[in-house]
């Protein structure tokens, strides 16, 4: 049972991580749309187009991981979900090729004029998608996605009342994230006019965001009574209550100027809603179709597991990097010295972390595949999930003690 319901977990989880930080690139492409005219307006668009500028492709990694798990993991789900939502998934596709194309010929314009028409494109697909994505959400919330090769409509399915208000919450929600890691970002530069500017719009997207998603309420429960229930009690509910808090939180926290806490409120905000939103189905994926149903062989089941725990040691480390230079403003710092290449890094031999890691992956490893109590494929989920841990570790530590190595000739120096 844990077995088959694992994938899922990871799509959730992969699909608020998408959500947070794919929305928060989204929204930046809202508000070049909307920053207005004038010289100040043109910085808005650039510090927009900057912050974003090291991390927009990789945020698109966990759209990939989604769509890859649960096509592996869900074969017969993921069929009646693209083929019934065939049009706003082909919509919202559309708006990400023209969005990657758009901020890749940015660089190549050579007037105003280009440069407009090529930050409009990029604006607009930043909207579109979104848009297209919430209410391929809101069909599936709704029941509106049946079990079949496009058994589902392929408009009624998404152009209801309940898909709209989703999809216009997801443009909002994209909206107010990016206002908060502007600002966030802003700060950190010193630049007190950009600070305020990203500060009022977090603060007006925030208070139109929580009243769209107020007024969805009736919405929903107008719509899909069911849906509304369940958000409202059981093991929905805490989740609900959590994004609620978090996200008046999140806006307390832009109104103090704390704009790096103010971040991790507002992606709380948004993933709790995520995790009330599959409480509230579980164990249901499709109408008559649930997680254990869906699922495919076991075999299929133990690879896509070992797969997603294994690749998750080598891509939080290369992310967690990514981010942690992009946050730190390492990015857009100038060198102001001239220095001569560092040295080579010395050769940092595998520790107890190391080989622990390694442990645990055989343990994992052979309690899934050889193995075929249901206690026994727990304890093995449990020794991959410490393998991910201690192998994190063990990594990170080797880049600390290189990055100690390496550093130790200039504090000399």
């Amino acid at each position: 049972m844990l077995l088959q319901a694992l994938p899922l977990i990871f799509v959730l989880i992969g699909l608020a991580l998408y959500t947070v930080l794919g929305g928060a690139d989204f929204g930046a492409g809202f508000w070049q749309l909307f920053a207005g005219r004038g010289e100040n307006a043109d910085r808005v668009r650039e510090q927009a187009h900057r912050s974003i500028a090291p991390v927009w492709e990789a945020n698109h990694v966990w759209l990939i991981f989604v769509i890859t798990v649960f096509w592996t993991a869900y074969p017969s789900a993921f069929a009646s979900i693209a083929s019934t939502l065939a049009v706003p998934l082909f919509i919202a596709l559309i708006g990400i090729i023209f969005r990657g194309a758009a901020y890749a010929l940015r660089a190549g314009a050579v007037s105003v004029r280009e440069s407009a028409t090529i930050d409009t494109v990029f604006a607009v697909s930043s909207i579109l998608t979104p848009f297209a994505l919430g209410a391929a959400v809101g069909a599936i919330a709704t029941d509106r996605v049946p079990v079949g090769n496009a058994a589902g409509d392929l408009w009624s399915s998404w152009l209801n009342a309940t898909s709209i208000f989703i999809g216009v919450l997801a443009v909002a929600t994209s909206a107010y994230l990016a206002a908060v890691f502007l600002a966030a970002d802003a700060a950190r530069e010193g630049s007190a006019s950009l600070e305020q500017e990203f500060r009022v719009r977090a603060l007006g997207a925030g208070v139109v965001t929580g009243a769209i998603a107020f007024a969805g309420i009736f919405i929903v429960d107008a719509e899909s009574h069911r849906l509304f229930h369940s958000l409202l009690t059981g093991t929905a509910l805490p989740a609900v209550i959590v994004s609620a808090l978090a996200g008046i939180g999140a806006l307390a926290l832009v109104y103090t100027r704390r704009f790096e806490q103010a971040r991790y409120g507002a992606a709380l905000a948004v993933a709790a809603i995520i995790a009330g939103w599959a409480l509230a189905r579980w164990p249901t994926i499709l109408p008559g179709l649930t997680v254990y149903q869906a699922a495919a062989g076991h075999d299929t089941l133990v690879a896509v597991v070992i797969a997603v725990l294994a690749g998750a040691v080598i891509l939080f480390p290369a992310l967690a990097l990514l981010f942690r230079l992009a946050l730190t403003g390492r990015f857009t710092a100038k060198s102001t010295t001239s220095e001569a290449p560092p040295p080579g890094l010395r050769r940092v031999r595998p520790g107890p972390l190391a080989r622990s890691a390694v442990a645990c992956f055989i343990a994992g490893f052979g309690l899934l595949n050889v193995a075929d109590a249901g206690w026994a494929h727990a304890v093995g989920i449990v020794f991959l999930s410490a393998f991910v841990v201690l192998a994190f570790g063990a990594i990170t530590s080797t880049a600390v003690a290189g990055e100690e190595v390496e550093l130790a000739p200039k504090q000399r120096s």
